[in-house]
C-alpha cells in the first residue's frame, strides 16, 4: 500500500456511525472534513482529544468543518462513549478495518516490549475536493483543535 501524503486524494470508505447511520467521505464533498484516528473509547487520551473536538465544534462547524472520529470499536462502544462524553460528532466503527487500513494508520505497536496491532493516532485534513491537504501523526490529545487550526 502507498502511504497517503497531502495532496493524494483520500480513500473513501462506508461505515456505520454510533446511531447505525451509514457515513460516507463522499456525502462531505464542498466540505472541510477532520478526519481523526484514535485507539480506543473510554482511554484517557482517546477522551481528552474527544472532548477538546466537542468543546470547540461550534467553532469548527462556523467555519464549514466536519469532524468525524474513527475506530476499531463497534457502535455500541461509540454510543457510550459519545453520551458519557456529550461528543457532537459522528464515531465511525471501523470494525472490519477497512478504513484504518486504507489510511495507513493500524500498524505494529510495542508496549512494555509487547509488540501488538493498533490505531496509530492520527488526523487528516481533507479538504471540500476530497484531497488530503495536511495529515499530523504527533497529535496533542489536549490541544488536537488548535493543532489543526494551525495548520487551516
Amino acid at each position: 500500500m502507498t502511504e497517503l501524503t497531502a495532496g493524494m486524494k483520500a480513500p473513501d470508505f462506508t461505515a456505520n456511525d454510533q446511531n447505525g447511520n451509514t457515513v460516507t467521505l463522499d456525502q462531505f464533498k464542498g466540505q472541510k472534513v477532520i478526519l481523526y484516528f484514535y485507539p480506543k473509547d473510554n482511554t484517557p487520551g482517546c477522551t481528552a482529544e474527544a472532548c477538546d473536538f466537542r468543546d470547540n465544534y461550534n467553532g469548527l462547524v462556523a467555519k464549514g468543518i466536519v469532524v468525524l472520529g474513527v475506530s476499531v470499536d463497534d457502535e455500541a462502544s461509540h454510543q457510550k462513549f459519545v453520551n458519557k462524553f456529550n461528543l457532537p460528532f459522528s464515531l465511525l466503527a471501523d470494525t472490519d478495518h477497512n478504513i484504518v487500513n486504507a489510511y495507513g494508520v493500524w500498524v505494529e505497536k510495542n508496549m512494555y516490549r509487547k509488540k501488538y496491532m493498533g490505531i496509530a493516532r492520527s488526523t487528516f485534513i481533507i479538504d471540500e475536493k476530497g484531497t488530503i491537504a495536511h495529515i499530523i501523526t504527533k497529535v496533542d490529545t489536549k490541544n488536537a483543535t488548535a493543532q489543526v487550526l494551525d495548520f487551516l
